[in-house]
């Protein structure tokens, strides 16, 4: 089987990386993925896919139907990227899908178009494999991840999978793990610490006080691994009359088994021991949100959690993947995320924490050059995650054809 598997991927080697090229050279800003979902959408038919949709949120979503109604696998990746920056930053174009030393250039080729291309042509290569699938296999492009609120994977989730009658039963994630086989990541919150009261000098002194507060505590030995675990904004003064007001944001890091609500406690008593002889000052607490309009006009208020999660390394999910992965000759190591800047993150802790969908991830992208200059994917790594995807997804949903070879079918 995986000599099957092996050999058709290679015909579509060239393939693959012309649409990560595609991908790459086409911008796709959060709320702005047009071009990118039409890129896509036009790709999967192309290969074949049994159903194709796009949402009305503007998630792309290719299906291929099993002979059963479960279990089904979801592969899943964002299409949006965080901004280019300035130009000048980069040693090459950030739209240029330049290839050379081995590696495909420019913005999102890590995060996450070298996983997006990997996943879509995943499917496609076991379509063209004629292996046979028991349950479903759904390929779901979404929008609006980098706006830091999951947008798009949480209506993919609540309306367009439901609508389908399709509950995932495991999802992995085509984020930049290296080729690594990850189960987890640390989880991020943004807190708003608003400040007001009726006298300007006391509501500009507690403000003050706050900030120095937080900002001696995220100056402090504050960190795990050499990771930032709090970092706080200047305050910002919102109005005079007829209250004065002030706002503090502040990033703060998540473990796991942490709770949302008790850590919103602590935010809250640090800033009122900061503000106890201001008798005149009220403080509140909450977790920043934001309206996220999708590039198809669709509106949806959301907050800024990124909810730390763990799938069990020694579960199902892991060691089917794991004993996958040995049996197609492709090189195994476990891992988790760092999250080295503050606002990564990924769609597993959506996934785990408020579906309880087991979720790994498995892409060709490198962490530490996304959401910086001069990112880039391996070419060779694309075309080998592919490979260990469908492996993965095989062992998960499809008719066992020990002893099978090109010949047999």
């Amino acid at each position: 089987m995986y000599d099957i598997l092996s050999k058709r991927n290679h015909g579509l080697k060239r393939q693959t990386l012309a649409f990560a090229q595609q991908l790459v050279s086409t911008a796709g800003y959060s709320g702005q993925e047009t071009e990118v979902a039409n890129l896509v959408l036009r790709q999967m038919q192309q290969l074949g896919y049994d159903k194709t949709l796009q949402d009305d949120f503007g998630n792309i979503v290719g299906i291929l139907e099993g002979r059963e109604a479960e279990p089904t696998v979801l592969l899943t990746c964002h299409m949006d990227t965080v901004s280019a920056g300035d130009p000048k930053a980069w040693d090459k174009d950030p739209f240029g899908a330049q290839i050379s030393d081995g590696r495909l250039w420019g913005c999102g080729a890590s995060d996450c178009k070298g996983g997006l291309a990997a996943q879509v042509f995943a499917a496609a290569l076991l379509k063209k494999s004629l292996l046979p699938l028991r349950g479903n296999l759904v390929v779901a492009v979404t929008t609006c991840e980098e706006a830091g609120t999951s947008a798009g994977i949480r209506h993919l989730l609540e309306a367009t999978l439901p609508a389908l009658k399709l509950t995932p039963t495991y999802a992995i994630l085509g984020e930049p793990t290296n080729l690594g086989l990850y189960y987890g990541h640390d989880g991020w919150m943004e807190v708003n610490i608003d400040i007001q009261g009726s006298s300007l000098f006391e509501v500009d002194d507690a403000a003050r006080n706050i900030f120095d507060q937080f900002r001696l505590f995220s100056n402090e030995d504050t960190k795990t691994g050499g990771l930032l675990n709090l970092s706080a904004q200047a305050p910002v003064f919102l109005s005079n009359t007829p209250l004065r007001q002030a706002r503090i944001r502040l990033n703060r890091r998540l473990i796991d088994h942490e709770q949302v609500e008790s850590v919103m406690g602590q935010v809250k008593q640090q800033a009122l021991q900061a503000v106890h002889q201001k008798d005149h000052v009220t403080v509140s607490v909450a977790v920043s949100s934001q309206a996220q309009t999708s590039y198809t006009g669709v509106t949806t208020l959301g907050r800024h959690i990124t909810h730390a999660w763990n799938t069990d390394p020694f579960g199902v999910l892991m060691e089917r993947s794991r004993q996958a992965l040995e049996a197609a000759g492709v090189r195994v190591r476990p891992g988790k995320w760092q999250l080295g800047r503050i606002g990564m993150a990924t769609a597993g802790g959506v996934l785990t924490k408020e579906y309880s969908i087991p979720t790994i991830g498995y892409g060709p992208g490198n962490e530490d050059v996304i959401h910086a200059p001069n990112e880039y994917v391996e070419v060779d790594k694309i075309s080998e995650a592919v490979y260990g995807t469908a492996s993965i997804v095989h062992s998960l949903i499809g008719v066992p054809v020990f002893g099978w070879t090109s010949d047999s079918i």
